[in-house]
């Protein structure tokens, strides 16, 4: 058991309203500059739709994340070191600047300086790129509130099968959640292996993937190999960027950027442990659906003896284990396991999961001509939600449905029985003890999910530099090699050195 840290988030997707408070206090602090005009490292989604960049998760067309050969080994879809190389200056599965949206600016000088004349000026749309007029007709949102939906959205991925057919792009009959989206800082990430010149790394004392900009060369095979397509290519200087997790935050032990913005509350932050020794296994397993309980295996318990011993020995400092015990990313995903990974199919083992979308139930439940407070009727109407629950399963459990009614049925569970507090009636435990939680994990989970505070949700320790000269000595360790061909799997995923601060390289490898 080789113990790691890892800092992750989970989004309470029944919260977001759509405001894009995160997305545009991520480009103001982050691409509010030339060359990344087209880039947002955080974004909001409408979902049904196309997604940003167009079709995003569409992998046969954009080659992203990872599959297994006929040996059951894991491969980059986007093909081995000498596909590569052959396409090293001409790779044709990039998305277009119509992928994602032409960036434009306005005409504000015409406003002052138009001539006196009968016709109100205005201030017409140009092309940041090209500085030419331009007609917008496209945008990194474009199904926002239903307005492009029907006539994007059916082109979403995730429409799959029969049961596409329940989702009507009508505004009275369809439905629609947003979903934020920003690096998932993967345990297994597909853009470090398929990074020719090493410029792309993730940290060992934190687990954020970052890209080193003196090594980048531009060859761009990481925008490829990310199946949640959140690398850009500055135009401007050619090199790649990403979502950095706000690390100059994190070290600091500060939330990041967009979790600090957010109106609705609905980001977590906190430390999972987990066992490097186990990411490839998990990775490689051979029926996606279960890929998910995979991952879980994968978390560690900071409560265990034994985990927490063998912490002490990797060097993870004492107020980083107790983080970790206090953490609401663990809570959410192994404790009540009520968050979920976006496209866990992908096989990049995700680090930002989901608390999936509650449509309104007992709205449901009266639709269908049931009791309200009968448990029964409760859970039965989760399979006639709104929100199709094979759609939900397409997005965060590739494809099982039961998982999604299992976290659904529990969270409904959960609010019947805080609403029967609420209301001061006698609340029925039979519910929640059918969905797994006791009266206190409900209580718990309600106060996690709906009242938490800031220091519940954020939960991020300060980094240690102090003990950073003790992981020279690990410096070479590949987070995600196996314990039995550590040389080859480092080759074969192509990870590069991973460091920490020391006093011989203050930058620690750090862009």
């Amino acid at each position: 058991m080789r113990v790691m840290a890892q800092v992750a988030m989970v989004m309470n997707l029944d919260k977001c309203i759509g405001c894009h408070t995160c997305s545009v206090t991520c480009k103001q602090t982050w691409t509010n500059r030339s060359g990344v005009e087209y880039a947002w490292f955080n974004n909001v989604e409408t979902k049904p739709g196309v997604g940003y960049p167009r079709r995003y998760e569409d992998q046969e067309q954009w080659k992203g994340g990872w599959t297994l050969d006929r040996r059951g080994r894991l491969v980059l879809r986007s093909g081995g070191r000498v596909k590569r190389l052959l396409s090293l200056f001409s790779n044709p599965d990039l998305p277009s600047i119509e992928d994602y949206y032409e960036p434009v600016t306005y005409d504000y000088d015409n406003l002052v300086s138009a001539p006196a004349g009968t016709d109100v000026p205005v201030a017409r749309p140009r092309s940041v790129l090209t500085g030419r007029p331009t007609a917008i007709t496209w945008g990194a949102n474009w199904e926002d509130g239903l307005g492009g939906a029907p006539e994007h959205a059916g082109g979403d991925p995730n429409l799959t099968g029969e049961w596409a057919e329940k989702v009507r792009f009508e505004f009275e009959q369809t439905f629609l959640f947003h979903l934020p989206r920003l690096c998932e800082h993967c345990l297994n990430p597909a853009c470090v292996s398929a990074c020719p010149s090493g410029a792309m790394y993730k940290r060992v004392e934190d687990g954020i993937v970052l890209v080193d900009q003196n090594r980048c060369r531009g060859w761009r095979m990481c925008v490829t190999a990310c199946p949640y397509k959140k690398v850009y290519v500055n135009h401007a200087t050619g090199k790649a960027e990403k979502c950095t997790f706000c690390f100059p935050r994190v070290e600091a032990g500060q939330p990041t950027v967009c979790s600090e913005t957010c109106v609705g509350r609905l980001r977590y932050l906190g430390l999972l442990l987990y066992d490097a020794d186990k990411v490839g296994e998990a990775a490689a397993t051979p029926d996606e659906q279960s890929l998910l309980d995979a991952q879980r295996d994968v978390f560690l318990d900071p409560f265990d003896p034994e985990v927490i011993a063998a912490a002490r020995e990797a060097g993870i400092p004492e107020d980083w284990l107790d983080a970790a015990r206090r953490s609401p990313v663990y809570a959410l995903v192994s404790k009540y396991r009520v968050a979920l990974p976006l496209h866990p199919e992908y096989r990049t083992l995700p680090m930002v999961w989901y608390v999936p979308p509650l449509s309104p139930v007992l709205d449901a439940v009266t639709t269908a001509g049931g009791d309200q407070d009968d448990p029964d009727h409760v859970f039965a109407a989760v399979t006639r939600l709104r929100i199709p629950l094979e759609y939900l399963a397409e997005l965060f459990t590739a494809g099982d449905t039961d998982v999604v009614a299992g976290v659904l049925m529990k969270l409904t569970a959960l609010r019947s029985y805080m609403r029967q507090r609420t209301l001061g009636e006698a609340a029925d435990e039979a519910a929640i003890g059918a969905a797994g939680l006791t009266a206190r994990e409900a209580e718990d989970l309600h106060r996690l999910l709906a009242v938490a505070k800031y220091t519940d949700r954020y939960v991020v320790p300060a980094a240690h530099r102090e003990d950073a000269a003790a992981l020279t000595a690990v410096e070479d360790r590949c987070p995600v090699e196996s314990s039995g061909e550590p040389a080859e799997r480092k080759v074969m995923l192509g990870i590069p050195t991973l460091r920490r601060r020391t006093p011989e390289d203050p930058a620690g490898g750090r862009p």
